[in-house]
């Protein structure tokens, strides 16, 4: 399974870049805005930044919300760099472009699906990644896990290559969970990331070890 970082923050990249585990980021206009990047020009340079950084896929996602315009930014940003995938909501004309780009030859990441049937329609136009957004079903009293869980099986049922992109994934179980499914990626905060490092048993372990060292050492 891979691990995207969900966020727009330089140094939470780096170090999760730098922890070894890192295979993509997701960002969206909300992460951007976090970080107080506005304009176009701005996000643009900020997308290059980060590919500086990332040797993987990093999901850039398009403003518009109409067929032509989608089209057109993600033509601009898919020229941005080799490693750019054009994130396309989960509406109608998202939809079309999504089958648009992927004749281009352009990788794309569905984004805001809530249903198995959503994820099937991305599939069937040949999206890259769909992004079902777990913590938010969560939120509204709907099991997330049981959505990956279907489109998991759904896409090995039919052999479609989309890959399942678990997002909003909020903590540790969300992630253990996810590869229990079966899931291709997970985006996530640097702090779940992390996370996955602590156990006390480990601590207490640390400890004795290292008591034990210093004892031989006297």
């Amino acid at each position: 399974m891979k691990f995207f970082i969900d966020t727009a923050n330089l140094q939470e990249i780096q170090e999760a870049h730098d922890l070894g585990v890192l295979d993509g980021v997701t960002t969206n206009p909300s992460l951007m805005a976090k970080e107080g990047i506005f304009g176009h020009d701005n996000v643009m340079a900020h997308y290059k930044k980060i590919c500086e950084i990332v040797d993987g896929d990093i999901s850039a996602e398009v403003i518009a919300t109409d067929y032509e315009n989608i089209i057109k930014e993600g033509e601009f940003l898919a020229e941005l760099h080799p490693n750019i995938v054009v994130k396309v909501p989960m509406i109608r004309d998202g939809v079309k472009a999504i089958r648009y780009f992927s004749e281009k030859g352009i990788k794309t990441n569905c984004t805001l699906v809530f249903s198995a049937g959503q994820a099937i329609l991305a599939a069937k136009a040949g999206a890259t990644y769909v992004s079902p957004f777990v913590g938010r079903l969560d939120d509204v009293s709907t099991d997330g896990m049981q959505l990956i869980d279907q489109i998991v099986q759904i896409y090995s049922n039919y052999g479609y290559q989309t890959q399942v992109l678990a997002a909003s994934v909020r903590h540790v179980m969300h992630l253990v969970q996810c590869a229990e499914i079966g899931a291709d990626v997970v985006t996530c905060p640097l702090n779940v990331i992390t996370s996955l490092l602590n156990h006390p048993l480990t601590d207490i372990g640390l400890q004795k070890f290292l008591a034990d060292h210093a004892k031989g050492n006297k």
